[in-house]
């Protein structure tokens, strides 16, 4: 019953979260695109599965990764099912078309993408009738009930990896136990990060049998063999002999701060660059206005004859080049986090050998900063002054900056296998090895 409630309530609400989307479509057009998704609707199935190709089986794995972080958590596990199975069709199901273009970049046609429908009862039914998948796996935190109690319904095992739960959300969904204690059995198995976000996993509904502690396959990064030789070559068009502060992930309001701390930054060191890496492209232009309107001078990765070598601040206007530009850099600030975004991943800063700055507000990547600071490759800052005086320490000591740095990459090194873990499960969850 208390299921039936939550779907009329979805159908209720249905009209605000399709304003919604055409909102966001605004900025970012691609929400205007294929919304008959959102409802389950979807385009003909792939040639190959169609004919029933004894080249491709044709019941897929299906991923979903809600938009680009969890992509990017995704992609070593598909990569590694992809070497392993060939012949399993895979489908990557995401929210945002910031994932999507991820997906596709990275992949082409190698998987088919699809955008996950709104939670209701006929959308879910007609998406899981037409990919028809051997099974599921959901990246990180997405609880959908009727999409649960369909694979349930269905017969179709969805296991929950790399799975994360701040205390904040796990108080949210404790307020509506007969829903989401339902919802959290019908995982199959459940592989979280850390054992905090398996305990309060379990406190929220998760049968504690089926959960075990996973890692975090973002600490499987796999950088270019070449990022080393390009990013000396971004470097030396930025200027070899300036301080880099590359300011990544960075959301609405936290770009004034950040410009804020780089201002005590110049005072003290007047040829440091800082490159903004804005979170959500959509918001790239305006981004660029905030910059100019506080009178520095600016340049743009989208106009390749603007270099950043004469320029105060760069705009990586670009997708899919962070690890180019934390690679090219000095020092990172990893955004979400002076605002109440709750942070962003900071291991592909530490991947790359980069110290790691970022704000109070970091109840999304709680675990992770706090082991980084441990290492002593991190600091917390309680705001854009704090970060100012941070920078600036920083750049005073270049030795101590590079050991950060390297204490960071060891961490990261120190904690790989979380991919080889999660696909080891999926294959079990899937019969994948007798086939």
């Amino acid at each position: 019953m208390t299921r039936v409630v939550y779907s009329i309530s979805l159908y209720l609400t249905l009209p605000f979260f399709m304003a919604r989307l055409l909102w966001r479509g605004i900025r970012n057009r691609g929400y205007w695109r294929r919304i008959g998704e959102r409802f389950g609707f979807a385009p003909a199935a792939p040639a190959d599965r169609k004919r029933g190709s004894s080249e491709i089986d044709p019941k897929p794995i299906w991923i979903h990764a809600v938009s680009l972080g969890e992509v990017q958590a995704a992609v070593p596990i598909i990569e590694a099912l992809r070497e392993r199975h060939p012949r399993i069709s895979m489908i990557v199901t995401t929210t945002t078309p910031t994932g999507m273009e991820h997906i596709v970049r990275i992949f082409g046609a190698g998987v088919v993408h699809r955008y996950l429908p709104f939670d209701l009862p006929g959308a879910v039914a007609r998406f899981l009738r037409d990919i028809r998948p051997q099974a599921g796996v959901i990246m990180e935190t997405e609880i959908w009930p009727n999409l649960l109690a369909a694979c349930r319904a269905q017969r179709i095992p969805v296991m929950l990896a790399n799975a994360r739960l701040s205390g904040r959300s796990a108080k949210g969904y404790r307020r509506l136990p007969r829903l989401f204690i339902p919802a959290m059995r019908g995982f199959s198995c459940i592989l979280a990060q850390s054992e905090d976000d398996a305990r309060r996993l379990i406190s929220i509904g998760a049968s504690a049998s089926d959960v075990e502690v996973g890692g975090n396959t973002k600490f499987d990064i796999r950088l270019p063999d070449d990022l080393g030789e390009r990013a000396s070559r971004l470097r030396a068009k930025w200027g070899a002999g300036r301080g880099v502060l590359v300011a990544a992930s960075t959301h609405e309001g936290e770009e004034e701060r950040v410009l804020e701390a780089f201002e005590a930054v110049l005072a003290r060191y007047p040829k440091t660059l800082l490159v903004l890496v804005p979170r959500h492209p959509e918001r790239f232009d305006k981004v660029a206005a905030v910059v100019k309107g506080h009178g520095f001078s600016l340049s743009r990765r989208s106009h390749p004859h603007e270099e950043g070598g004469e320029s105060q601040v760069f705009l990586a206007d670009s997708m899919g080049e962070l690890p180019l530009f934390l690679a090219a850099g000095d020092i990172a600030f990893i955004g979400g986090s002076l605002v109440e975004i709750g942070g962003h991943n900071s291991l592909e800063a530490a991947a790359v050998g980069r110290p790691v700055l970022f704000g109070p507000h970091l109840f999304n990547f709680a675990g992770i900063s706090r082991d980084l600071i441990a290492a002593g490759a991190a600091k917390r800052v309680c705001d854009a002054p704090a970060l100012g005086r941070e920078v600036v320490s920083w750049l005073d000591d270049p030795q101590g900056r590079r050991d950060a740095g390297e204490r960071g990459r060891a961490f990261v090194a120190a904690n790989r296998g979380a991919r080889d873990r999660i696909v080891a499960a999926i294959e079990r969850l899937a019969d994948l090895d007798r086939k």
